[in-house]
């Protein structure tokens, strides 16, 4: 007799896959339909349901952020950063991209035994300088050592609470048709500095993570009346997959210009290298904002004092509501879909 568990049939059907694979993580349209079809399913709650970078919440008579991350970035060190960095700067600004000043952070660590203590302190020291930086307070945490193969040296989970001081409804349901999509700076920069460090690539020039908390230019927009529709930091799957995420879910069709989006040219030209397409390359100091036309001037002002080292463009705009696509001008003038990949680009770049 078959024993009824209760809970309904799985909602992916077998066909589709089987077990899960890396491309489940890689932040591209396999990993959506995991969450969509599993997490989102089994939990049901309307907070998953905004798809946004965390959850915000009102318990009492203030509004809070809430967010949580997990990081298993490899190497755990790498230019311009390492997984200590990303653990904390990756919460600070998943609460930033809500509306929220970062308030308190959680740690948890899973590590493998055999890692050197001193590279355990090394990360540590980087959470601590990294959490002093973005105004942030490390207040708890937990502590697991596994065996030897049975984690990769060390894994992060981290969580981060912040206080909403606004009455705006950040995320992607606030965008309007019009509306500029401003970009903070170049793009593509982590995930090639990761990926030459693993694989002992080296460049004309050096390219380093552009790793950075973000909640000080996103606190000071919102200080000076700006009227923010939407934030979104460019992580697994970059600009092209958090642009998308942010179509379909609004319904909106969001026009972009090619020659607009700076990449830098030793960063294009490792991608070139590799195969790859900056536009899906992982950030980790990168977001873009939705903020009307008359608002995008000041906006970027704003952006480009808190970022002295990059520059913010505006890279496109908000179409109309009517079936939900990214469209790209080439720089040549012909104009395409951006899609979400369906696999994986870059393994374990967060």
């Amino acid at each position: 007799m078959k024993r009824d568990s209760g809970w309904p049939e799985c909602p992916i059907p077998k066909s589709d896959c089987e077990n899960i694979l890396l491309a489940h993580g890689s932040g591209g349209r396999m990993m959506h339909q995991l969450i969509d079809r599993i997490f989102v399913e089994a939990f049901g709650t309307a907070e998953l349901r905004e798809a946004h970078d965390g959850a915000v919440l009102q318990p009492g008579s203030k509004r809070i952020a809430f967010t949580t991350d997990s990081y298993v970035v490899d190497p755990i060190f790498f230019p311009g950063g390492d997984i200590g960095t990303l653990a904390v700067n990756g919460t600070v600004n998943d609460l930033a991209m809500c509306g929220a000043r970062p308030m308190y952070l959680s740690t948890g660590f899973i590590i493998e035994e055999g890692l050197a203590v001193e590279d355990l302190w090394r990360v540590a020291k980087s959470m601590r300088d990294s959490a002093d930086s973005a105004g942030i307070r490390i207040v708890t945490g937990d502590t697991k050592v596994v065996e030897r193969g049975k984690c990769d040296k060390l894994f992060i989970n981290s969580a981060g609470v912040g206080v909403v001081e606004h009455d705006l409804d950040i995320g992607p349901s606030s965008i309007r048709t019009g509306d500029k999509i401003i970009i903070n700076g170049d793009i593509g920069r982590h995930g090639i500095a990761v990926m030459s460090e693993r694989e002992g690539l080296s460049f004309q020039s050096d390219i380093e993570s552009d790793c950075a908390p973000l909640a000080k230019a996103v606190l000071r927009m919102l200080d000076a009346g700006i009227e923010v529709h939407c934030l979104r930091d460019l992580t697994r799957g970059g600009l092209a997959t958090s642009l998308v995420e942010i179509s379909q879910t609004s319904g909106y069709n969001l026009r972009l210009n090619e020659s607009s989006i700076p990449v830098r040219d030793d960063v294009r030209g490792a991608c070139e290298f590799l195969g790859l397409d900056p536009m899906y390359v992982a950030n980790e100091g990168r977001f873009v904002t939705f903020v009307p036309g008359d608002n995008s001037d000041e906006a970027m002002e704003i952006i480009n004092s808190e970022s002295p080292d990059t520059s913010s463009s505006v890279i496109g705009s908000v179409g109309e509501k009517s079936g939900a696509l990214v469209l790209i001008q080439s720089i040549i003038g012909a104009e395409r879909i951006v899609e979400m990949l369906s696999g994986e680009q870059l393994p374990r770049i967060c």
